[in-house]
């Protein structure tokens, strides 16, 4: 028997459970939708899209009774994701390249609503919009094995970062911010993410440039996720939402995807990348 006046030791694994069911979940759900590609894949990331912005400007948004134009607290995150949506499906779907522009239109509007670390809040709305509008892109550019690969960095990475972290601890590698992050858990993150870039050359899909490749953009992964917790702890929160059962919200589950896909699609703007192409 444990003595009463002893607290009990934390168990480190007590959120692997839900964690994995969770996933599990999610991982069929986007598999399918992978699979599909075309309008499925598409309504798919922009509902993700607009989830996420509704969980940034829930936890970042002033909650005075009513704000711009008579909305209420409520009515302000479901206006800021709404927007996000169509903007981002105008974006995608209609014929003229200026239609991008419309991405920066939610980023503006989380810039002017008040709120809690405002420039914060629309930088994360940027990546969002970026992220979404890149998934559907390189979907229908490069194929379902882009796809699956830099879901496969993302999820290698935060997998292994997660157990080497527990196992092996050590210092903290942004304690100020993300204070369960190790760097054993960080450079096992890299590991994962070049063994994955080591598979897809070897199968021929990309060129040996993507192990390396596929390295900086598990970085860029967890740099998402620092971000994301820089964002939370400046506004007093835990989580983003309660939504998944151990992860807390979508922004909390898909901030080291939003790194990964900003960083690809910035990059790709600039260099020829040794992206995996494949699938249809």
């Amino acid at each position: 028997m444990t003595d009463p006046g002893i607290p009990p030791v934390p168990d480190r694994w007590a959120d692997l459970r839900p964690r994995m069911i969770s996933a599990i979940v999610m991982l069929l759900v986007a598999a399918v939708g992978i699979w599909l590609g075309g309008p499925g894949f598409s309504i798919m990331v922009i509902v993700l899209s607009a989830l996420m912005l509704w969980e940034l400007a829930t936890i970042t948004v002033v909650k005075a009774s009513y704000g711009p134009f008579g909305l209420s607290p409520v009515q302000r995150p479901l206006m800021l994701a709404a927007l996000g949506a169509i903007c981002l499906a105008i974006a995608l779907f209609s014929p003229h390249a200026l239609a991008a522009a419309l991405l920066l239109v939610p980023v503006l509007a989380f810039a002017l609503t008040p709120g809690r670390e405002r420039p914060l809040a629309a930088l994360w709305a940027a990546g969002a919009m970026i992220t979404g509008f890149g998934l559907i892109t390189l979907r229908n550019d490069a194929g379902m094995v882009a796809i699956v690969w830099i879901a496969l960095v993302v999820v290698t990475s935060d997998v292994m970062g997660y157990f080497a972290g527990r196992i092996l601890g050590g210092p903290k590698f942004w304690p100020a911010i993300s204070p369960k992050k190790t760097w054993s858990g960080t450079v096992a993150g890299w590991v994962g993410a070049a063994l994955v870039g080591a598979v897809f050359w070897q199968m021929g899909f990309a060129p040996a440039g993507l192990i390396v490749f596929s390295t900086l953009v598990s970085f860029a992964g967890q740099m998402g996720d620092i971000a994301e917790s820089w964002i939370k702890r400046r506004s007093g929160v835990k989580d983003s939402s309660n939504l998944i059962p151990g992860h807390g919200g979508f922004l909390d589950r898909f901030d080291a995807m939003t790194g990964a896909v900003v960083l690809v699609v910035l990059l790709s703007l600039v260099f020829s990348l040794p992206l995996p192409v494949g699938g249809q």
